[in-house]
């Protein structure tokens, strides 16, 4: 049997899976989370032990490998990540094919689980898909023709980063006002934790925040995106106030690139997107309304999940594959 090996390098999390080529069933798979204060090679270490553990006694064919930050796809570079310090230009395909002597494909983690989703899960069927990842960070992954489109320097699909409010916060990368400010989890639970902090009754009534404060037992820095959501789908009114603006500048990025590029569908992935149909709808309305009348387009979950970005790793190794 023909094995593919597809490595997730995450900002919070490691993920590893091993299947046959022809298969959609992981034969072996193995999670870790990334432990507070990693580094570039704390991680290598950890992601190592999980593809040893994985392989056994059998080789894989190829490796594919999705890195969440940007990549020179060209040589497997990873040029740096937002979110672990010390991977500034670590050559990880060459390091990969080094130690394990097969060939390795490495790309960020947009690119790949657009691939992913493309092949494998809500893109099948479509020429031209725009997949969005809304996590740690907001990140972009172009499917056009069929074929992935990185852009002249790899840098295609960098949606967090357009900017929606000018006036709004200041983002990690310096600009103000980005998707990603607003509408990546560890920024709505900082947006959240500031109106806390600031205002901590604005209301009279029902106070505002009650709900996030029993979340985290009114420890402010256990607040996450996912328990924002959480907190607006049991009605807690500064929950739902900060998720409106995520899903508000998702939906005025996603329309503003509906006119740009007109793609079929736009494909949301990452665990923002579980944040319930309240987010859906605001996302869907909001870029309806910032699109022109006459572009069409879909807004659809993702359907691969968590696994996109393995899904897309085993699709691009898999080209690297003779007679595949």
């Amino acid at each position: 049997m023909t094995l593919i090996l597809a490595l997730d390098f995450g900002g919070t999390k490691l993920a590893a899976a091993l299947v046959n080529v022809g298969s959609r069933k992981w034969l072996r798979y193995e999670r870790r989370l990334s432990p507070v204060g990693a580094d570039a090679s704390t991680d290598l270490e950890i992601m190592r032990s999980l593809i040893y553990s994985l392989l056994q006694d059998t080789k894989p064919a190829a490796i594919g490998v999705s890195f969440g930050g940007p990549v020179d796809a060209s040589t497997g570079t990873v040029r740096l990540s937002h979110h672990v310090a010390g991977w500034e230009n670590i050559p990880l395909k060459a390091l990969l094919e080094e130690e394990f002597g097969v060939p390795v494909d490495v790309d960020n983690d947009a690119n790949i689980a657009a691939l992913g989703e493309h092949r494998f899960g809500a893109g099948q069927g479509y020429d031209s898909l725009f997949y969005i990842t809304v996590s740690t960070g907001v990140g972009g992954g172009w499917i056009l023709n069929g074929q992935p489109w990185r852009g002249a320097g790899g840098m295609a699909g960098e949606i967090g980063h357009i900017v929606v409010d000018p006036a709004g916060p200041v983002c990690l990368c310096g600009k103000r006002g980005c998707v990603e400010r607003l509408a990546s989890g560890p920024y709505m639970a900082q947006n959240a934790r500031e109106i806390l902090e600031n205002e901590p009754q604005r209301r009279g009534e029902l106070r505002d925040g009650e709900v996030l404060r029993g979340l985290v037992g009114n420890n402010l820095t256990l607040l996450t995106g996912q328990l924002v959501s959480e907190a607006a789908a049991a009605g807690d009114d500064l929950a739902k106030e900060v998720l409106h603006k995520a899903a508000w500048a998702l939906g005025v990025g996603i329309g503003n690139v509906a006119n740009l590029m007109n793609p079929q569908r736009f494909v949301l992935g990452g665990g923002v997107t579980k944040a319930g149909e309240d987010f859906w709808r605001v996302v869907r309305q909001v870029a309806r309304e910032t699109a022109l009348p006459e572009v069409d387009f879909e807004i659809v979950p993702a359907v691969l999940g968590d696994d996109a970005p393995l899904w897309g790793g085993v699709a691009i190794a898999s080209m690297t594959i003779p007679n595949l």
